[in-house]
């Protein structure tokens, strides 16, 4: 009797080699303990779980089972498997394991054993935070460490909806998780950077080499400044501090600033703020110039508007003297920022005593004085918001001598590594729908299964870019032209159409790998010869 099956393989293959790999799911079983009557481990569970979201195939993970239904599982985990044994009963056993034992613990504990197998840099730790929109009533449950699932400032601009809070610290090498901690829904970044700068302190005191924080202007406070004094941190100075303004002013005016490149320039001042010693850097850059110039100029189009709409009003008045029509002038102008007085005359208009057409010997009872204005733009003010707008200022307590003026630019630069994912764990197609799980705990354990599934995703990537750069190979982006840096993303699509066809006659079994192409063969050899070994191909 001959019967064939053909399953998906693609990109799922890879991702389960570099699963096995970092011995995820050994890590997992360590702290969560397996139960012998279960068919499948809590690590099983959640490599399942990482594989479904890395998956890319829009199923929540009620679905997973149907996502297994068709793929090689013996390949992707061990033998005996099957996809009903990836039920919801299951996953959602799994994510209360992972909850009850501490997520955010948990994943630290892995991300340490990880950073530590790959040697990832951990010099500089970018620091930010974002939340997850979420429907449905929530009720707080009596588990102490369930966050709240409430309203609070929203980061997907949904303030109608209910959300959770995501607190996510990556390596600068690669863009690595490195800490991951779920917060309730209305937790500010503020109170977020101040616990978690705190919470930094003994283990980059501990730490053999030097380690930086790196956050956005959130972190800087009056507040945190004494857990900051005790960091060598990188962060942008709030453009609200009065402080900022008067410094990119001044800057300005002396206009001696070092080249950085041929693009971005800056300017270096020491002093002492919140009692700190630091060294700040005024940045300007040519793309900061082109926003700077598009905002200024829609700005300069909304109150060219207003003040329109102003000397209506102002024109529709009458006063006493002229010296008032002239102060109420004077009194809307001080509010410009981009507009000033072009031309300004008053108009006198008399009032007679007596009733009917005046005579040149009526008597006059009253005179009223009327106000007509034309503004233009102020070019010279509007030139100088495009130049301070071009402007941001980095503060840092690091001595220059440990970290030079291009370095810290450069470090901070690479804060895009931890937006960039955020972008990832918000992709529509990862984890789609999976966040409406109904209870707070399980959220939590979900948001570190979507955490851990970044970590595998950028360990990947990371090796990746790193093998094209030592055989100076590269690859085709999305429009044929050779790139070293492709993302994972891109690469799972390429990856595409391959499948496993399996073959059994009489009882003997027969495997084939079809649909591969030499770009595709050339992207798995990267990866080394245990994913080699798992499409069928020789390592090279």
């Amino acid at each position: 009797m001959e019967a064939v099956r053909v399953e998906r393989l693609d990109h799922l293959g890879l991702v389960a080699s570099v699963i096995k790999d970092l011995g995820l799911v050994g890590l997992i079983d360590a702290h969560l303990k397996p139960d012998e009557q279960e068919e499948i481990t809590p690590g099983e569970a959640t490599a399942g779980m990482i594989l479904n979201g890395l998956g890319f195939a829009n199923r929540p993970l009620s679905l997973t089972p149907q996502f297994f239904a068709n793929k090689p599982l013996d390949l992707l985990f061990r033998p005996g498997l099957e996809a009903e044994m990836f039920n919801r009963f299951k996953l959602g056993r799994t994510l209360d394991e992972i909850n009850t034992y501490g997520g955010d613990l948990l994943f630290r504990e892995i991300a340490l054993a990880v950073c530590q197998q790959e040697a990832i840099d951990q010099r500089f730790n970018h620091l930010d935070t974002t939340s997850f929109s979420l429907t449905g009533a929530y009720v707080p449950e009596s588990d102490q460490q369930a966050i709240t699932i409430t309203h609070g400032y929203s980061k997907d601009h949904r303030p109608d909806l209910k959300q959770a809070v995501l607190e996510l610290m990556v390596s600068q090498d690669g863009g690595v998780p490195l800490v991951s901690k779920n917060w309730d829904g209305n937790a500010s970044d503020s109170q977020i950077f101040q616990d978690r700068a705190q919470a930094l302190l003994a283990t980059f005191t501990q730490s053999p080499t030097p380690r930086y924080l790196i956050a956005d202007s959130k972190l800087y406070s009056e507040e945190n400044a004494t857990q900051l004094a005790k960091l060598g941190f990188i962060t942008r100075i709030p453009g609200t501090l009065k402080l900022v303004s008067q410094v990119i002013t001044q800057v300005l005016k002396w206009d001696r600033w070092q080249r950085l490149d041929e693009t971005t320039r800056y300017h270096r001042l020491e002093l002492c703020h919140y009692g700190m010693a630091q060294r700040w850097l005024v940045v300007s850059s040519q793309a900061a110039m082109e926003r700077a110039e598009a905002s200024v100029t829609k700005a300069q189009q909304r109150e060219g508007e207003a003040i329109e709409k102003q000397l209506f009003h102002l024109q529709a008045k009458r006063f006493e003297t002229p010296e008032a029509a002239h102060a109420a002038l004077a009194a809307l102008a001080k509010s410009w920022r981009y507009h000033q007085v072009d031309t300004a005359r008053v108009i006198e208009h008399k009032h007679y005593a007596g009733k009917g057409r005046p005579t040149p010997t009526s008597p006059i009872q009253s005179l009223e004085w009327q106000m007509q204005a034309q503004t233009r733009p102020d070019q010279e003010r509007i030139a100088f918001r495009k130049q301070q707008g071009a402007c941001f200022v980095l503060g840092t307590n690091i001595e220059a001598d440990d970290l030079s003026d291009e370095e810290v630019i450069a470090a901070y630069k690479a804060q895009s590594q931890v937006e960039g994912g955020f972008r990832f764990l918000k992709d529509p197609l990862f984890f789609v729908s999976s966040l409406f799980v109904k209870k707070p705990s399980r959220i939590q354990g979900l948001l570190m299964v979507m955490t851990l599934a970044l970590l595998v995703y950028s360990v990947a990537q990371r090796r990746l870019r790193q093998e094209l750069a030592r055989q100076q190979e590269s690859l085709p982006n999305q429009i044929n032209q050779p790139t070293q840096r492709p993302t994972l993303r891109w690469v799972f699509q390429l990856l595409e159409g391959i499948h496993r066809v399996r073959v059994i006659v009489q009882d003997h079994v027969h495997d084939l790998i079809e649909g591969l192409n030499e770009v595709q063969i050339k992207i798995l050899r990267l990866f080394g010869q245990d994913v080699c070994q798992i499409y069928q191909i020789s390592s090279g």
